[in-house]
């Protein structure tokens, strides 16, 4: 368990376990309620960057190898594999017992359909399909991946936990062109979902397949048997905290994922509720500008968010319990091999002040989107604010929900009706090095993420990582790009801080797991 765990179970235990009076109400023990931070909008993981894509990609599909909890790869789908001494022939073989859904059999076919659509917007997977002279099957159970040249880090771009990671689908489903959404939700995962149990704006409702043939080995992280020890797992969208908190109370709800800091004391007062880490890595808080319109797209504009931005001012106003959140001046997550402050500068609200002004900054708006169903990114929208007004800028906080900011943020429209700048909070996972950090693509409207930043020589520096044989070369180029990061500035972190989850005294086999997954849970009997 890391840093924000250890210090996670400190800082809870401080605030004593004296129970309520009332004891809660108890749920159907064959159902998991779990209120999320969003509402599940797209069930495609490909397409869409956004989170609650991902989560659902973890219900249905598979992958073919998984991070374990020391975030290394291990397989999944994969019975075993190869490697020539060249380094150029990866050759894997399919675990038994691997079937859709529909009760067809994943065959190769359906793994190399679905690494060539995950490809069209991974960069791990552009990649390989760059470097691969060949992706074929060699038998009923097996496939090879042939390169032009070595790539290391084949393992660890197969068992990508975040951002886009390489779901395995049906090829009819993997047929989907790029660019439109995948609406069957066919995959072979330990759960499936009827599409008449996706209801946007109430709940999404997950069965356990009970098809499903996990592997053999106990959970680990991500990885090892993914056990369903529950019939149904029900996603309920819940907006407001008070609510949710309520149904917790009550038994309405089984998790409440992102609990804000202020009720964690209510939770730890009940004696039929628990407080644990939402994940083993932690998140980092970010705002992002676009760089598409003005006033972001002026360069000397970002270089002066440099100066303005603290962690050390930001972070306490939503996690005030300074051993869960850490003034990671880095755009590496600072638990990363690769964590480095190079080219960072120290902040200072004069110079920012300064920076702005001499950037011929003219007071062009600027629309800060406030999701306020999201206590994270709400609470950082307004510190964003507060921070662009002292420096003497115009802002405009327009309020909305989760859901509306992501189509939002698609926008690259000047104006009221447009962004420029909201704050979100990636995982650690996705901030571990350059080869999968999303948030620093650099490569224009083609794949960077909304915000657009585009600089040629951001590219090179990442794909010289990805390139390196060795991890002095890969240290040197993840310097290097960091470096170049803090000149062109992609986007400003915030800080690093601990997710929460208050939860049911009843849930036995929550994982230690770098990102939220809900197989091996079960419920207690009284």
């Amino acid at each position: 368990m890391n840093r924000f765990a250890t210090a996670l179970g400190a800082a809870l235990l401080a605030l004593g376990l004296a129970g309520s009076e009332a004891a809660a109400q108890r749920g159907d023990p064959q159902a998991l309620r779990i209120r999320l931070f969003g509402d599940l909008r797209s069930l495609d993981p490909f397409i869409s960057p956004e989170y609650m894509a991902r989560n659902h990609g973890y219900m249905v599909y598979d992958t073919l190898f998984a991070l374990d909890a020391r975030l290394q790869p291990r397989p999944q789908m994969v019975e075993r594999w190869s490697v020539s001494e060249d380094q150029l022939t990866w050759s894997f073989t399919l675990r038994d017992g691997l079937a859709f859904h529909d009760g067809q059999p994943v065959t190769p076919a359906d793994v190399i359909a679905s690494l060539r659509r995950w490809a069209v917007r991974d960069g791990l997977g552009q990649q390989i399909m760059a470097l691969a002279s060949a992706i074929e099957p060699i038998d009923a159970k097996s496939f090879r991946v042939v390169l032009r040249q070595p790539f290391g880090l084949m393992l660890q771009a197969l068992a990508k936990p975040s951002g886009q990671p390489p779901f395995i689908m049906p090829a009819r489903v993997a047929a989907t062109p790029p660019e439109t959404a995948v609406t069957d939700p066919t995959g072979s995962g330990p759960f499936t979902l009827r599409p008449a149990d996706w209801r946007v704006g109430d709940r999404v409702t997950y069965r356990r397949n009970p098809a499903y043939v996990p592997r053999a080995e106990p959970p680990d992280g991500l990885a090892g048997g993914r056990r369903a020890g529950i019939e149904r797992v029900e996603w309920v969208y819940l907006p407001d905290a008070q609510t949710a908190l309520n149904a917790l109370v009550a038994g309405e709800i089984d998790i409440f994922e992102e609990l804000p800091p202020d009720l964690f004391p209510i939770v730890q007062r009940n004696r039929n509720l628990r407080l644990g880490p939402q994940d083993s890595v932690g998140v980092q808080a970010i705002f992002r500008m676009n760089q598409a319109v003005p006033p972001f797209d002026n360069p000397r504009l970002r270089q002066a968010m440099r100066l303005l931005v603290d962690p050390a001012h930001a972070m306490p106003a939503y996690m005030t319990d300074p051993a869960l959140w850490r003034d990671c001046r880095s755009f590496y997550t600072c638990t990363s091999p690769y964590a480095t402050q190079a080219g960072w500068v120290a902040p200072n609200l004069e110079a920012a002040r300064r920076a702005v002004a001499e950037s011929g900054y003219d007071g062009t708006p600027v629309v800060v989107l406030d999701a306020q169903d999201s206590t994270i990114s709400h609470t950082f929208a307004l510190v964003a604010a507060d921070m662009l007004r002292r420096a003497g800028m115009t802002v405009d906080v327009q309020a909305m929900d989760w859901a509306t900011l992501i189509q939002r943020r698609l926008s690259r429209s000047p104006g009221p009706n447009g962004w420029g700048l909201f704050v979100s909070a990636p995982t650690g996972l996705d901030g571990m090095d350059p080869s999968g950090h999303n948030a620093m693509r650099s490569a224009c409207e083609r794949t960077a993420l909304p915000g657009w930043p585009c600089d040629a020589e951001m590219e090179r520096l990442r794909n010289a990582f990805v390139a390196a044989t060795n991890d002095a070369q890969r240290r040197e180029a993840a310097e290097a790009y960091h470096r170049r990061a803090t000149e062109t500035v992609p986007y400003m972190p915030l800080g690093q801080f601990s997710l929460v989850r208050g939860y049911s005294a009843r849930l036995r086999g929550i994982l230690d797991a770098p990102v939220p997954v809900y197989w091996n849970i079960s419920k207690a009997v009284e």
